[in-house]
């Protein structure tokens, strides 16, 4: 944490009093009487818009501002108010979306970092510098994606798999909890998620892991806000045994399902990718109050390699590698699951299901209202899925030139899977097997990057991807720490003229509504508002703002370096502020293949910027 040294000469006393007048100093200077932030506040945030206080802009991740004030007649006049840099050497990419309390901006940073900022100002109050051991184990840069903010204290998760909690007026620290072994590859980018169990009444901290491509068991965790202990966890792959109150609790699904096979040639006699089998719930969950339920994405199966999760001489289709890749409701109470659907049955591309969950409401053909949760899958299509019993209710393509499947069948609910696209074992003697061409690629026609859903359109808005990738079998064995992969891949251009494609989509028709085409790949999330207008960033560094209806590009900004971040709005005083974090990096330079040298050229950086209608502006005093 930065704060400030007192000269070596006082006594320890002097500087002990000194600290305590600083901090109260601090608090002075964020307001007298900060203040903390309620269950009432959280559940409304997507109501209110002096505050930000939820990943996703609220429990149901619609990321919607009925904000108005800046729209889509002034949106031209749109200027920067302030930004503020991360410093030093540690930029990287920065995917993280701030929050917003009390006029101060909490937003974290590459390396395990978290700034508090004034909102109107952008002067710092406090930073704190997660110290990192030489061992850690990010698979796709050493991003931090956001932060969670509840009673007197914010808290994120770190690289070396630790959970912190700080006050948030002061930046100390009030209790750090380690979950996982950071040197197997458990880690933490994910923004942790508030929720208040509507049984207890008791509000409590989820957050996951991450580290599937290190083999690591994916994991959902409950902890108590106040003092970090676990409530209980929840493992995501079948067959492996949960805890509920520090003690074991009930297996996750069918311990002898066929999902999972017996590997007769394993050494050890155990089946090696069901004892590493991915399934981390990495992203933010959403929650349905109403239900009293959590809703999250469980990541791939470990390896990549679907023969190593099938049964010798076998066949992929029959072995589902449960509970990845898909969507899973929890009871935030005992941490069971009530359902649960997959999006990609033994998943061997590595499509994952992090992507966000969204909560929203349609009519259906009959006049129904259906509570859903829409989820746009890396595999490339688009799934409206019935959010009390886990039914698929619609599923189309939301990107083009998808060569996996054909379809999903909407009575199964199964992917129907294209012959061949399944790439074969290496023949006798070889290292590798037969090269097969797929699209999406791994990388996904949209990655975690959030969507926006748009309650006055009706339409969901996202930043997808057009390209492909060569992609073959390898030989894969289980070693602590390494990539436990089993493919080798090489991402090319689908199209020429572009690869990004923001597009605005309709979830009971499947209809592409408008699109936008970039150059780069598009790996920042997206706003909408109220004022008709939807908001995201580029890979060249253009911060943008569309028309929500027609999709024409209304305004944009350069801010010197890619942006890969979603972002907010809220608002003080009286006005209304846009804010998004910048920085390039993130999985594409690194995993990207010939997109990694697209996007070469792209400056890396770390800042957040603000922007404001200017003070002359009339249009902006009469909304």
């Amino acid at each position: 944490m930065t704060k400030t040294t007192p000269p070596s000469t006082k006594a320890p006393l002097a500087c002990a009093v000194q600290s305590l007048m600083l901090g109260a100093a601090l608090a002075l200077s964020t307001g007298a009487l900060a203040k903390n932030v309620t269950w009432d506040d959280i559940a409304n945030d997507h109501k209110t818009t002096n505050d930000v206080l939820m990943y996703g802009l609220g429990t149901n991740a619609q990321r919607f501002s009925p904000l108005t004030q800046i729209n889509d007649k002034n949106i031209f006049k749109l200027a920067p108010a302030w930004s503020f840099s991360f410093g030093d050497e540690k930029q990287r990419g920065q995917e993280s979306q701030a929050l917003v309390h009390d006029g101060v901006v909490y937003v974290t940073a590459s390396y395990s970092r978290l700034f508090a900022l004034d909102a109107k100002t952008g002067k710092k109050l406090w930073s704190y510098s997660h110290r990192l051991p030489d061992d850690i184990r990010p698979c796709c840069d050493v991003v931090n994606r956001g932060a969670a903010i509840y009673g007197d204290k914010v808290f994120f998760g770190t690289l070396d798999a630790r959970v912190i909690a700080l006050n948030k007026d002061t930046g100390k620290v009030i209790w750090n909890k380690k979950f996982g072994d950071h040197s197997a590859g458990y880690t933490m980018t994910g923004a942790p998620t508030l929720v208040k169990d509507g049984k207890t009444g008791k509000v409590i901290l989820i957050h996951g892991s991450s580290g599937d491509e290190f083999g690591v068991v994916g994991e959902l965790y409950a902890r108590d806000p106040d003092t970090g202990e676990e409530l209980w966890m929840r493992p995501m792959v079948e067959g492996h045994m949960g805890r509920l109150g520090g003690k074991d609790s009930t297996i996750t699904g069918n311990p002898k399902s066929p999902s999972w096979p017996d590997d007769p040639n394993s050494p050890t006699g155990k089946r090696e990718a069901w004892s590493q089998g991915g399934g981390a719930p990495w992203q933010s969950a959403s929650f349905d109050a109403e239900t009293n339920t959590i809703i999250i994405g469980t990541g791939n199966p470990a390896p990549w390699n679907g023969w190593a999760r099938t049964a010798i001489g076998g066949n992929q289709e029959d072995y589902d590698s449960l509970y990845t890749s898909g969507q899973v409701a929890v009871d935030p109470t005992t941490g069971e699951i009530k359902w649960f659907y997959q999006h990609t049955p033994n998943d061997t591309w590595d499509f994952s299901g992090n992507n966000e969950l969204v909560l929203f409401d349609y009519k259906d053909k009959n006049g129904k209202t259906i509570k859903a949760t829409a989820h746009a899958d890396r595999n490339g299509f688009f799934y409206v899925v019935d959010r009390n019993n886990g039914k698929l209710q619609n599923a189309f393509p939301f990107v083009d030139g998808i060569t996996w499947a054909k379809r999903i069948d909407l009575k199964t609910g199964r992917p129907v899977v294209a012959e061949g696209q399944r790439p074969p074992l290496p023949g006798p003697g070889e290292t590798k097997g037969k090269s097969v061409e797929v699209s999406p690629p791994f990388l996904g026609g949209k990655n975690w990057n959030p969507m926006a859903y748009s309650p006055d359109t009706g339409l969901f808005y996202l930043g997808a991807n057009h390209w492909k990738e060569d992609y073959w079998t390898e030989e894969v064995n289980y070693r602590k720490g390494a990539a436990y992969l089993g493919m080798g891949f090489r991402i090319k251009r689908l199209f020429d003229d572009h690869v990004g494609i923001l597009r605005a989509v309709n979830p009971t028709t499947g209809k592409v509504v408008w699109e936008n085409k970039e150059r780069l790949p598009l790996w920042a999330g997206v706003l909408a508002t109220h004022g008709n207008l939807v908001f995201t960033g580029t890979g060249d560094g253009f911060f943008k703002a569309f028309d929500a209806k027609n999709g024409k590009e209304l305004w944009k900004f350069q801010v010197g370096t890619g942006i890969v971040s979603p972002p907010i709005t809220w608002e003080d005083g009286g006005v209304q502020y846009i804010g998004v974090t910048t920085g390039y990096g993130g999985a594409v330079p690194l995993w990207g293949g010939d997109m990694a040298e697209l996007t070469k050229p792209v400056a890396q950086g770390g800042s957040f910027w603000v922007f404001r209608l200017p003070e002359w502006d009339k249009t902006a005093a009469s909304r």
